[in-house]
């Protein structure tokens, strides 16, 4: 146990100093999946309270990322296009730049979807089934989704950490770096976290009181 807590602090400090190359080094020790674990239920806690204290947050945030994403992956890919067969000319970037975009609008869809219960969660079967049981496959769904978050946080803080202590550029630029683009995976998943502590509270709340538990999700609905 004091080794696991010095290894978080390794981390930690290895954080607070900036330095890329420290990062990586000590997110390879076994504290920093506890680190992550913790960023995952407290991060995303902290998420959750920042939503129920700006509305206007929980509505349109991870919405306002896709849209904004897949604006500029299609406007880049219109524009090079264009610019490729008419004036035989192609910036360097336009076929690296949008998969990174694609990055972000997947994983921050990710989890506005998650809040609208989207997944794959055989509402069918589970309508069938007690309530009691109902709950346990929503309870169920929560420690899932929120083992899955502390995965990628974990791993994905390392391959961000390692993009920045190699100085990786995005091929095509001169000084743009590949970890700025890696970092929002993290974040996301943070976001995720959050959405599923949402649902299982509103699950929560609903067995309590009785109501419905098990509703029928439908995309592009609020």
């Amino acid at each position: 146990m004091e080794t696991l807590f010095a290894d978080m602090g390794t981390v930690l400090l290895a954080v607070t100093s900036g330095d890329a190359w420290e990062i990586s080094q000590s997110l390879s020790s076994s504290g920093a999946w506890s680190l992550a674990l913790m960023v995952t239920l407290i991060g995303g806690g902290l998420v959750l309270l920042v939503y129920r204290l700006v509305p206007f947050i929980d509505r349109h945030l991870e919405r306002t990322v896709m849209v904004w994403s897949y604006l500029i992956i299609a406007g880049i890919i219109f524009v090079e296009v264009f610019r490729r067969f008419a004036l035989n000319q192609q910036a360097p970037w336009s076929t690296t730049l949008p998969p990174f975009l694609f990055l972000i609008m997947t994983w921050f869809g990710c989890a506005y979807n998650v809040r609208l219960r989207t997944h794959l969660s055989f509402s069918e079967f589970r309508t069938n089934l007690p309530r009691f049981g109902q709950m346990l496959c929503l309870t169920l769904d929560a420690v899932l989704w929120l083992v899955f978050c502390w995965i990628v946080i974990a791993t994905s803080a390392k391959v961000t950490a390692n993009s920045a202590a190699n100085f990786q550029i995005l091929l095509g630029t001169d000084n743009t770096l590949q970890w700025w683009f890696l970092a929002t995976v993290p974040i996301a998943f943070t976001l995720m976290a959050a959405r599923v502590l949402e649902n299982f509270l509103e699950d929560l709340r609903n067995f309590r009181r009785g109501e419905r538990l098990i509703q029928q999700a439908v995309i592009g609905t609020d």
